[in-house]
C-alpha cells in the first residue's frame, strides 16, 4: 500500500498545476447490470470484502440500531439535476431492503444518525432549503430545523450526536469561492434561486474585489462581488452582516429540536461529521477550478472542530492563502488552525468512522473518497479518489485500504470491472468487528455536465479474514 505524508500530494498538485484533463471513461453495461465482483478490490492481507445489499439509487449514508441492523438512505437527489425520492431503508440479512420512510422533493439526504429508537438525517434543502429531521421507526417525522440557506452548489450534511446529547450538522457554501458566477447556473440552481448567495456567520469586511465572467442567466457580460447576489457588486470597505444560519457552518440542536447554535465556520463543504472520542472531525472539500473565482489545486482537508474557531474559507485552503491579489476579506476573522490531513484535490472525502480494536489500525480514521468529478471541477493531474484511506489522527498519514486492483486508480465502470465506484461513506458495525462502505453508484462527469445513474448503489463490508 502506498503510504502519503501529510500535504504530499497537495503538493504534488501544486507543483503540476493539476494539469492533465479527464479522459473519457467508457461505459459497457446498463446501470441494472453494474458488475459487482470482490476479487476486483484490493485489501490488506487478512480482510475480505462482500456485498449487503445493491440496486440502491443514490445511497449516500449508513447507520445501526440497537441490534446492529444496518440502514442506508438514498439520497432523492444528484448533481446532474435529478430528483427521486429521498428514502430509509432497512437492509436485512440477506439484502433485502425495507423502506421505513420516504422524504419530499428537497433532497439530498446526505447524512443519517440513530439515536434511541429515532433516526436523524440531514436533508440538502436543494428546494426548499436544508432541514435536519427525525424519524420514529414507524416513519413519522418531526422537523427540528428548517430553512438552511443551502439551496446551492453545497448543501447540508451530517448528521452527528454529540457526547452532550445534541444534533450537530454542517451547511455548505453556495458557491465555489464566494462569488456567485455562470458555475452556478451549470449546477442548475441559480435560475431557481437568482438571489441566493452565502452568508458569513459573522459581520465581514470586504476590499471589494469584483469578478466579471459571462452572463449566465443573459447575453453578455456581468460582474458581481462576494456575499452578494448574482450582478450585484461591492466597495472596498462594504461590512456584509452575518447571521445565523449561514454558509459554511457547523452548528448544533437539540434532538426535540430549536434554534441552531453556531459551533464553527470558515468551512467550504463541511461532509462528513462524525465524533470519535470526545472530538468532532469533519471533512472538507476544497476549491474548484470553476467560476467567476475559480481556485487552483486546493486540496481536501480532515479538520479536528474547535469550537468558535474560523476555518478559512473563502481566502484559505486550510491554512494556507490563496490567490492573495484576489482575497475578499479584508480583515481575516481569525487565523485558520493545521488540519489533520490533507488529501489529494479534488478526492472528494466525504464520510468517515474510527476503527476499534477488534478490526485493527485502532484509533485509525477511516476516509470514504467519492473521487473528482473533473472537468467539472476542473483540471486534475491524475485520477484521485474512489476508494477508502485511513488517516492517522496523531501524524496526518494517509494510507490507501480499500481501492480499485488494475493500473489506473479509476471508478470500476471506467476499469470495466467490478469494484468499487464511488464511496461516500463507512461505519463501522456496533461491536466493531466490520466496516460498512456505502458505494453511491455510478456517475460519470464529461463536459456536458453529469450524469447520474440510478440503481447502481452498492453497500460493502469489510471484515478481517
Amino acid at each position: 500500500m502506498q503510504r502519503i505524508r501529510q500535504g504530499w500530494l497537495a503538493g504534488l498538485c501544486l507543483l503540476a498545476g493539476c494539469a492533465v484533463k479527464y479522459a473519457k471513461e467508457p461505459q459497457t453495461f446498463t446501470p441494472r447490470e453494474r458488475p459487482v465482483e470482490t476479487a476486483a478490490v484490493a485489501l490488506p492481507d487478512g480482510y475480505k470484502i462482500e456485498v449487503v445489499a445493491r440496486g440502491l439509487t443514490y445511497p449516500s449514508g449508513l447507520t445501526f440500531d440497537e441490534n446492529g441492523t444496518p440502514y442506508v438512505i438514498e439520497a432523492g437527489y444528484s448533481y446532474g439535476e435529478d430528483f427521486t425520492t429521498p428514502r430509509l431503508i432497512r437492509i436485512g440479512q440477506n439484502g433485502q431492503k425495507q423502506t421505513v420512510a420516504e422524504g419530499e422533493k428537497n433532497g439530498p439526504w446526505t447524512g443519517v444518525a440513530y439515536r434511541d429508537g429515532n433516526f436523524f438525517i440531514a436533508e440538502g434543502g436543494a428546494m426548499a432549503g436544508g432541514r435536519i429531521v427525525r424519524y420514529d421507526r414507524s416513519g413519522n417525522r418531526k422537523v427540528l430545523v428548517a430553512n438552511l440557506p443551502s439551496k446551492g452548489d453545497h448543501h447540508t450534511n451530517g448528521p452527528a450526536i454529540g457526547p452532550d446529547g445534541s444534533v450537530y450538522f454542517a451547511v455548505g457554501t453556495a458557491t465555489n469561492s464566494g462569488v456567485v458566477g455562470p458555475d452556478n447556473a451549470k449546477m442548475g440552481w441559480l435560475k431557481r434561486e437568482p438571489t441566493f448567495h452565502d452568508i458569513p456567520c459573522q459581520d465581514v469586511v470586504l476590499t471589494g474585489e469584483n469578478f466579471t465572467s459571462s452572463h449566465a442567466l443573459a447575453s453578455g457580460k456581468t460582474t458581481t462581488g462576494a456575499f452578494s447576489p448574482y450582478g450585484t457588486t461591492t466597495q472596498s470597505g462594504q461590512t456584509i452582516k452575518g447571521r445565523i444560519p449561514c454558509s459554511g457552518g457547523v452548528f448544533r440542536v437539540s434532538p426535540e429540536g430549536g434554534e441552531p447554535e453556531l459551533v464553527a465556520w470558515g468551512f467550504r463543504t463541511p461532509y462528513g461529521l462524525n465524533w470519535h472520542g470526545n472530538a468532532l472531525y469533519v471533512t472538507d472539500n476544497g476549491y474548484d477550478d470553476r467560476g467567476s473565482r475559480p481556485m487552483y489545486a486546493a486540496p481536501d482537508l480532515l479538520w479536528k472542530v474547535e469550537r468558535g474557531r474560523w476555518y478559512g474559507w473563502p481566502d484559505y485552503a486550510g491554512d494556507f492563502r490563496l490567490q492573495p491579489k484576489r482575497k475578499i476579506l479584508a480583515r481575516d476573522p481569525g487565523k485558520p488552525p493545521v488540519p489533520v490531513a490533507r488529501f489529494g484535490c479534488h478526492a472528494s472525502a466525504v464520510g468517515h468512522d474510527r476503527a476499534g480494536d477488534r478490526f485493527g489500525f485502532a484509533g485509525q480514521i477511516f476516509v470514504a473518497q467519492f473521487g473528482d468529478q473533473a472537468p467539472e471541477v476542473g483540471k486534475v493531474y491524475q485520477h484521485v479518489g474512489y476508494k477508502v484511506v485511513r488517516v492517522d489522527p496523531a501524524t496526518g498519514v494517509i494510507t490507501d485500504f480499500a481501492v480499485n486492483k488494475g493500473p489506473r486508480n479509476l471508478p470500476a465502470s471506467a476499469n470495466e470491472s467490478g469494484g468499487l465506484e464511488r464511496p461516500i461513506d463507512v461505519k463501522f458495525s456496533p461491536d466493531g468487528s466490520a466496516m460498512y462502505i456505502v458505494d453511491y453508484g455510478i456517475m460519470k462527469v464529461t463536459k456536458a455536465g453529469m450524469a447520474p445513474r440510478k440503481e447502481t448503489g452498492v453497500v460493502w463490508r469489510v471484515t478481517r479474514k
